[in-house]
C-alpha cells in the first residue's frame, strides 16, 4: 500500500497523506474526433495521390529544379497556413477538446548559432526527403496506395523519431 496514490481534484495524495499538486487531467478526444481525424487524413491521402505530391519522379523534378509543380503546391501551402493562422488567432478558435489554440513563437535556442535547431534539422530533413523521395505524410499515402517497398521508409522514419527521443537531451536546443 505504500505506492498507493488517490486523486482529488487537482491535487495528488501519496498513501503518506502529503498532498501533492499535479497537472490537470489530460482532455479525452472523443471517438467522433478521432473518426474525423482520420476522415481529414484519408481525404488529404487522396488529394495528395491525385495531385502527384507524393510522386517520386515530382519530388526528383523539383529537386533538380525541372519543374514548377512541386514548388507551385508547397506555395499555396504557405499561403494557406498563413490564412489559417491568421483566423485561428483572430477568431479564437478551440481544439476538439475545447482548449483554446495557442501559437507560441519559435526559440532560437542557446546553442552558440542562433536557430541552428531548425536549419540543421531543416537540412537533414531535405537530405532524407530527396533521397527518399517521400517526406512523412505521403509515406502513408504511398503505403496505402499499394508502395509497399516504403514500409522500410516508415520503419526508418519510426527509427529516427526514437532516436531523436533518445538524444533529445543532447542536442542544441
Amino acid at each position: 500500500m505504500a505506492n498507493q496514490t488517490t486523486t482529488q481534484g487537482s491535487r495528488t495524495t501519496a498513501a503518506g497523506g502529503a498532498a501533492t499538486a499535479s497537472a490537470a487531467p489530460t482532455p479525452v478526444v472523443t471517438p467522433l474526433a478521432l473518426a474525423g481525424y482520420l476522415l481529414i487524413g484519408m481525404y488529404l491521402g487522396i488529394i495528395f495521390v491525385q495531385s502527384e505530391v507524393v510522386s517520386w519522379f515530382r519530388i526528383q523534378e523539383m529537386f533538380r529544379f525541372q519543374s514548377f509543380h512541386m514548388y507551385g503546391i508547397i506555395g499555396m501551402a504557405v499561403v494557406v497556413a498563413a490564412i489559417s493562422v491568421q483566423i485561428i488567432k483572430r477568431m479564437g478558435l478551440t481544439s476538439a477538446t475545447g482548449e483554446p489554440i495557442k501559437l507560441s513563437p519559435k526559440q532560437w535556442g542557446d546553442s552558440r548559432i542562433p536557430g541552428a535547431r531548425y536549419w540543421i534539422g531543416g537540412t537533414i530533413f531535405g537530405i532524407g526527403w530527396a533521397l527518399l523521395g517521400a517526406c512523412p505524410g505521403p509515406i502513408f499515402a504511398l503505403l496505402g496506395g499499394g508502395v509497399s517497398v516504403l514500409i522500410m521508409a516508415l520503419l526508418g522514419a519510426l527509427a529516427g523519431t526514437w532516436a531523436y527521443s533518445a538524444l533529445r537531451s543532447k542536442l542544441p536546443h
